[in-house]
């Protein structure tokens, strides 16, 4: 009963102390490996991993063992990171880089070779961007996160305000007041209104705060809200 307890007390423990650990890994390693992830962010991320996992099954591998493991890696992550910023002729074998896919609306089969591609993988990115047909692209490329970039033929593009000799028009950034019935009074303050300013406005639709899911203040476009 004892012995149970104490497994299960092990476990919680290497867990949070894995969980601040690595969130304090990728916090001083930055942001890349969260939302750009390369082939080398991807490994890096992986093996971050089995270190708290592999601690959770292994009686022998305990928290100075777990520390010890992500201190050494981090070390490693963080000077191959400084080693790319430095010397840009690493950036390729480190990083990857990018693949040209389509080339003056034609495309490029030795690319889709060298990046194992197939025509019907590199249809389904380009419907991903809202592109049906290949006729369309003037330019495709392959990030080196795998993500795909293109450049549509003139022909095809949305027209622009600039097209059309529009008058340039001043662009608000939407300034988000409440989620799931909780007020972001910073943002509020922002804003430069007050509390009773904000209370009066959210009384007009006949709600409180507490009833209101979503909320936002666009310049020029006044308040948007969704209750419940």
């Amino acid at each position: 009963m004892v012995g149970d307890f104490l497994d299960y007390y092990n476990i919680a423990l290497d867990l949070l102390f894995g969980f601040f650990a690595l969130f304090a890994v990728t916090r001083i390693l930055g942001r890349v490996m969260i939302t750009q992830i390369t082939t080398f962010d991807f490994v890096c991320s992986i093996v971050l991993g089995e270190f708290v996992g592999n601690a959770l099954y292994d009686p022998d591998v305990g928290i100075g063992q777990i520390l010890f493991a992500l201190t050494i890696w981090g070390a490693l992550i963080y000077t191959t990171e400084w080693v790319t910023q430095k010397y840009r002729f690493t950036r390729n074998f480190l990083e990857g880089s990018p693949c040209m896919l389509i080339n003056r609306g034609k495309l490029s089969f030795q690319e889709l070779k060298k990046c194992h591609i197939d025509l019907d993988q590199l249809l389904l990115l380009l419907r991903s961007k809202d592109v049906f047909s290949v006729r369309e692209v003037e330019y495709a490329i392959l990030e080196a996160d795998g993500s795909l970039s293109v450049l549509k033929k003139s022909s095809y593009e949305t027209p622009i305000r600039s097209d059309y000799s529009f008058p340039e028009q001043p662009v608000y950034l939407p300034i988000t007041l409440i989620v799931d019935g909780e007020v972001l009074w910073d943002n509020l303050v922002h804003l430069g209104y007050s509390r009773t300013w904000f209370t009066k406005e959210i009384e007009k639709y006949n709600l409180t705060f507490k009833k209101v899911l979503y909320a936002e203040w666009l310049e020029g476009s006044g308040l948007f809200l969704q209750e419940y």
